[in-house]
């Protein structure tokens, strides 16, 4: 057992390394390093909690076979995950941090004595509201993980489920969750706090439900925040300073993330957060794309155009990674440079359904990171261009979000790829995107369809070339 100085010192010590895993997992080019950091950061922070225990009994044997099951399932999960379902991976890890923050809300609730909190119907008041706190915004992420979770993966509509009076329905819910935490407070009843629980569990459905698949990646960021809220929340409850100090971590970085994604997505950070209010329904777009015409071509018509060009803009997106395209896509670019061509990579924040999903992807096949600008930095430059490469890129290049008010992405700045001399759009079909609309850039008079897979697409080009 060590003394609480020293855990103090170390806890302190894991949260310095939390905060440098942040920084460098801020820029491809230095991720590596901060999840080294964040590594280091749970590992000291494990070890300092088990060690701060007194009393090494058969408890804490059980503890330590379930974090070892834990722990197996987690690296295995993560060594077989494909980058294409990590959205889906960090959902379903945000419901699991959310469980927990009420699991340990109950055993902290049903017994305060081994927390040192209080007794049974004599918590602590400050305890209390810290409990009830960390166990409502738990299940509220669980809950709400689940949907997002369902979403992703294709099990559940990403259109948005709406009915009359639903906002009304959730500002309640909301009032009443405030009301039982008092009452909670006032009688330390057992029933209210299960009531709490179940009323946070299903806001969390209802808070989700009604937003839609163009806003997903900020519903990922989103629940990431609340996940670090509730362990900040459970953590006061335990006076565990490594448990406050990451949750606050977690969730001011995400809050933060959240309000930088609302910013490029023009949308409503406030809209977002309580439930997609003002959301409109998704629909297909109202023109049949069956009956407007397209140009399509092969690879030797992408390559004649490539070579003939004197700077190449590439847009990647999900597509792209759903291939596995990367690779192929670096050997086509390198290719090009040997003919003297200009290439730069265009990046869309919410490209590939969550941040920094297509810098992973580019960075994994080592692409020069000078190369690869932000919507920002270069969407001036497609003016300019006289090839646009677009690999799987769908919504994020959509003019309509530009032209059409009644578009579930209206208002949302996307690359301006239509500006190019051409574009080379490769894609399987002319099925709609994530958002669930038609794209218009398919049939403008500059745009040659590339009906393929990407990676195999991309491999043609590369040998014409």
């Amino acid at each position: 057992m060590i003394s609480a100085n020293l855990s103090a010192i170390f806890y302190l010590i894991s949260g310095v390394l939390f905060i440098l895993a942040l920084r460098g997992l801020s820029s491809p080019e230095t991720s590596r390093q901060g999840n080294f950091f964040g590594i280091m950061g749970m590992l000291i922070a494990i070890t300092v909690t088990f060690l701060s225990i007194g009393n090494f009994s058969t408890g804490f044997i059980y503890v330590l076979i379930f974090l070892l099951i834990g722990g197996l399932i987690g690296a295995l999960i993560a060594y077989k995950i494909p980058m294409t379902a990590m959205p889906e991976l960090v959902a379903g890890f945000h419901s699991l941090v959310g469980l927990a923050a009420v699991f340990v809300a109950i055993s902290a609730f049903l017994n305060p004595e081994a927390f040192n909190l209080g007794s049974n119907g004599n918590i602590k008041l400050g305890s209390l509201i810290e409990m009830s706190i960390g166990a409502a915004v738990g299940a509220i992420t669980f809950s709400g993980s689940i949907i997002a979770f369902l979403k992703l993966q294709g099990i559940m509509s990403g259109s948005p489920i709406t009915f009359k009076g639903q906002h009304l329905l959730n500002a309640l819910i909301l009032i009443s969750i405030v009301v039982v935490i008092c009452l909670l407070c006032l009688n330390q009843s057992s029933n209210l706090f299960w009531i709490l629980l179940i009323v946070s569990f299903l806001i969390g459905f209802l808070l989700i439900i009604p937003i839609g698949g163009a806003d997903m990646p900020v519903v990922i960021s989103m629940l990431n925040s609340y996940s670090g809220w509730a362990a900040a929340g459970i953590g006061f409850t335990l006076e565990n300073s490594a448990l406050i100090i990451t949750g606050a971590l977690v969730g001011s970085s995400g809050a933060i993330l959240s309000y930088i994604m609302c910013k490029g997505m023009n949308r409503s950070f406030f809209n977002v957060i309580l439930g997609g209010f003002g959301a409109t329904e998704q629909s297909s777009s109202s023109k049949n794309s069956e009956q407007r015409p397209v140009k399509s071509g092969n690879a030797d018509d992408a390559a004649f155009l490539m070579k003939n060009a004197s700077s190449v803009i590439i847009v990647p997106g999900y597509g792209m990674a759903v291939a596995q395209a990367q690779h192929a896509l670096r050997e086509m670019v390198d290719t090009l440079k040997k003919n003297d061509i200009k290439v730069s990579y265009a990046i869309h924040p919410v490209a590939g359904r969550m941040p920094g999903h297509m810098n992973v992807l580019l960075a994994e096949a080592n692409v020069p990171y000078d190369e690869v600008f932000e919507l920002e930095e270069i969407n001036n430059d497609f003016a300019n261009a006289d090839v646009a490469f677009v690999i799987g890129a769908n919504d994020v290049t959509n003019p309509v979000a530009k032209t059409d008010p009644q578009s579930p992405i209206y208002g949302m700045p996307i690359l301006d790829v239509e500006k190019c001399k051409s574009v080379l759009f490769v894609k399987r079909s002319l099925s709609p995107g994530y958002a669930g609309i038609d794209n218009d850039l398919f049939y403008k008079e500059n745009t040659l369809m590339l009906f393929a897979d990407a990676k195999k697409m991309t491999e043609e080009i590369t040998k014409n070339l």
